[in-house]
């Protein structure tokens, strides 16, 4: 946390608490999140929080180690976390987005730090805020390395706050998840998201506000649109130190299925290559079809803005699918058969959402 501790001795002068800032309230942030950051820890850390910077040694076991970098934050589902003071799960938002993509190279979450901006701090929110962080990079097996709180009177309105995470993950360069082995007749295993995720929520909050009241007729509906992003990477990094060989993945955020699932498929692929995503494989769970018959959106814009259910997505080879799908059960990890790569010179079937490699769309 930036400090600045500066003092006005004049009698009657002013204080940076008398332009709003209360460094006092940072000090007691640090105390009160202090045991949670601790528990994040992992053996390779030098320095802990409260420094101006965290030291680490790389993990053992990696002969060339390369670093994975991510960041995101939550987005305009604040709002609604504010709106029903609800701000001990947003945490778990922040690292999963940035955990989810690193992970799609196959890489280890290994340090994350974030970023917590407010217009007046309120300690007992952004303890909250800040011990869900550290719940969710435990869930994640990375280390809280440090962290930014930015008190910005006048910028902020009373009680609003926005989160940004940065996660540096670990990959051995000779297993690195390319794509490059993708082709036509892979299959596409999708694992079940956990809600919207932190995606979409301009247009909830917009069909929010067209249909007044619609949350107090159907209250259910707040505790699953805030549910938090699901964090995939024990589940996957299983798969892959037992050897299972998941030739790609994709972490279904902003702009659905059309734009994600395209981003693991090979640049130089001998043939142009399409994803057939089966319609039939699945059904959309709620909160998706209330969203839609509320706010009147049609299936395709559905599935290019939210994720419709599908969480996150594996590219297997058709030999090794079941062995994948037979490890996913054992670990409790529901998963279903979504779809195929496909020639996208070939005839589009019916009833498939048919994805080009350029993230072009069509319901068939």
């Amino acid at each position: 946390m930036a400090r600045d501790n500066t003092r006005n001795d004049h009698p009657g002068g002013l204080t940076y608490r008398d332009a709003g800032v209360d460094i006092d309230a940072g000090a007691e942030l640090i105390r009160r999140i202090g045991p949670a950051a601790a528990r994040t820890r992992r053996p390779e850390m030098l320095a802990g929080l409260g420094g101006f910077a965290a030291l680490t040694r790389l993990p053992k076991g990696y002969e060339n180690p390369l670093l994975v970098t991510g960041t995101d934050g939550v987005g305009t589902k604040l709002r609604l976390a504010m709106d029903y003071d609800r701000h001990d799960r947003v945490g778990q938002d922040l690292v999963a987005m940035c955990v989810n993509d690193v992970l799609v190279t196959g890489g280890e979450p290994f340090l994350f730090l974030d970023y917590f901006a407010t217009g007046k701090l309120q300690v007992e929110q952004a303890a909250t805020v800040i011990e869900g962080i550290a719940a969710a990079c435990e869930l994640a097996g990375c280390t809280l390395a440090g962290g930014e709180t930015a008190e910005m009177p006048g910028f902020y309105s009373d009680g609003d706050y926005d989160l940004a995470g940065f996660c540096v993950g670990i990959v051995e360069e000779a297993k690195v998840i390319t794509g490059a082995a993708i082709a036509p007749g892979h299959q596409l295993l999708a694992l079940p998201s956990s809600g919207p995720h932190s995606n979409g929520f301009s247009l909830i909050r917009r069909i929010l506000e067209a249909n007044p009241g619609c949350l107090d007729a159907a209250p259910e509906r707040v505790a699953e649109l805030l549910e938090p992003t699901a964090i995939y990477v024990k589940t996957i990094l299983g798969l892959l130190k037992a050897g299972h060989p998941i030739d790609g993945m994709a972490h279904i955020t902003g702009g659905g299925l059309p734009e994600n699932l395209p981003r693991m498929l090979p640049k130089d692929s001998p043939v142009p290559l399409a994803l057939a995503v089966d319609l039939a494989s699945w059904t959309w769970p709620e909160p998706f079809p209330w969203l839609a018959a509320l706010g009147n959106v049609a299936p395709l814009e559905m599935m290019k803005t939210f994720n419709c259910g599908v969480g996150f997505v594996l590219a297997v080879a058709s030999d090794a699918t079941e062995g994948v799908e037979a490890a996913l059960a054992t670990v409790g990890q529901p998963c279903w058969r979504l779809g195929t790569v496909v020639d996208g010179r070939e005839a589009v079937t019916p009833g498939t959402l048919h994805i080009t490699a350029e993230g072009e769309g069509t319901l068939v």
